[in-house]
C-alpha cells in the first residue's frame, strides 16, 4: 500500500497535512510505519482550532499514533470569539442539545474514516480515543456517555485537557462512561480545574478507571501552542495515559517533579 501522503490531496505546513473530510476541515499526522495504528481523534477549545496543540499532536504521531483534529463551527484559531451558546458560567442550562452540533463532528469524521478505503486501512479501529482540550474535552466527555444521548461506539479512551465538565457535574452521567479517562488540570487553571479535583467533582463522579493529574504552574492555555509551560509533562502524561488504555501496557504511572496532585482508581 503506498503512502497515505501519496494517495490524497492534502496541503503540508511543516509536519502537518490537511484535508477535507466529512465536511470538515481537518488536520492529520501520521507515524512512520504504514502498518494499522491507533486513531486519535482531538477537538479544540472553544475559538480554538484544529492545530492549536500541534506539539501534542507531533507527539502522539512520533510514539505510533494516527492522528486527525478536525475544525468546529466555532473555530478561530484565536483569531477573535464567538458567543457561546450557553454562558460557561450557567452548567445548569446545559443540556445534551448545547454543542450537539460538535459531538455530530466527531461521529462523522469517525464515520467517514473508516469508510474510506485508505483510512480504513491505515487505522487499528479497536484502538480508538478521543482527546480534547477545553470545550474539545466537554464534546470527549460527552461522546464517552457524559451525555447519555450522546454516547459513541468504539471508544477505547477519553483524554480530558483542563476540559469544561461543569454540565455533567451537574446533569451528566460520569458514572457510568464507556471508556476509561484522564482528566488533566493546573494550578493556575482557576476556570475548570476546580471543577475537576473537588469533592463531589468531575475526577469523583467519573466511573472507574479514571485519572487526574495537576500541573503547576499551568493556567488554561497550558494544552495549546501558546504556553511551554507543561508541554514535556502534557506528552508524558498523555502518552503514559494512551499506551496504558489502548496499547494495555504495564508501567506504572509516571510521578513526575511539577505535578501538584495526582490520582487514580
Amino acid at each position: 500500500m503506498k503512502r497515505l501522503h501519496d494517495r490524497m490531496a492534502a496541503k503540508q505546513d511543516g509536519n502537518t497535512a490537511t484535508i477535507e473530510i466529512a465536511g470538515l476541515k481537518t488536520a492529520y499526522w501520521l507515524p512512520e510505519t504504514d502498518a494499522p495504528a491507533p486513531l486519535i481523534i482531538f477537538s479544540h477549545g472553544f475559538g480554538g482550532c484544529k492545530t492549536q496543540s500541534k506539539f501534542l499532536m507531533l507527539a502522539l504521531a512520533t510514539h505510533g499514533y494516527v492522528v486527525v483534529a478536525p475544525d468546529h463551527a466555532d473555530a478561530m484559531c484565536g483569531m477573535g470569539m464567538k458567543r457561546p451558546e450557553e454562558k460557561f458560567s450557567d452548567i445548569e442550562k446545559w443540556t445534551d442539545q448545547t454543542y450537539k452540533n460538535r459531538g455530530d463532528d466527531i461521529r462523522n469524521l469517525y464515520a467517514a474514516l473508516k469508510a474510506d478505503e485508505t483510512w480504513r486501512q491505515r487505522i487499528d479501529w479497536k484502538r480508538v480515543a478521543l482527546a480534547g482540550h477545553s470545550l474539545g474535552g466537554y464534546t470527549a466527555v460527552g461522546l464517552a456517555g457524559g451525555w447519555p444521548s450522546w454516547k459513541m461506539d468504539g471508544i477505547g479512551a477519553v483524554l480530558a485537557l483542563s476540559p469544561y465538565v461543569g454540565p455533567y457535574v451537574a446533569n451528566g452521567d460520569l458514572a457510568h462512561l464507556g471508556a476509561p479517562v484522564m482528566y488533566q488540570g493546573g494550578t493556575r487553571d482557576a476556570g475548570i480545574t476546580p471543577m475537576l479535583k473537588k469533592e463531589g467533582g468531575a475526577y469523583d463522579k467519573t466511573s472507574s478507571p479514571a485519572y487526574f493529574v495537576e500541573f503547576e504552574k499551568t493556567g488554561h492555555l497550558g494544552w495549546t501552542d501558546l504556553s511551554k509551560a507543561s508541554q514535556t509533562r502534557v506528552v508524558d502524561y498523555s502518552l503514559w495515559f494512551l499506551d496504558h488504555a489502548l496499547n494495555k501496557t504495564d508501567v506504572p504511572l509516571p510521578r513526575e517533579t511539577g505535578v501538584s496532585d495526582i490520582r487514580a482508581k
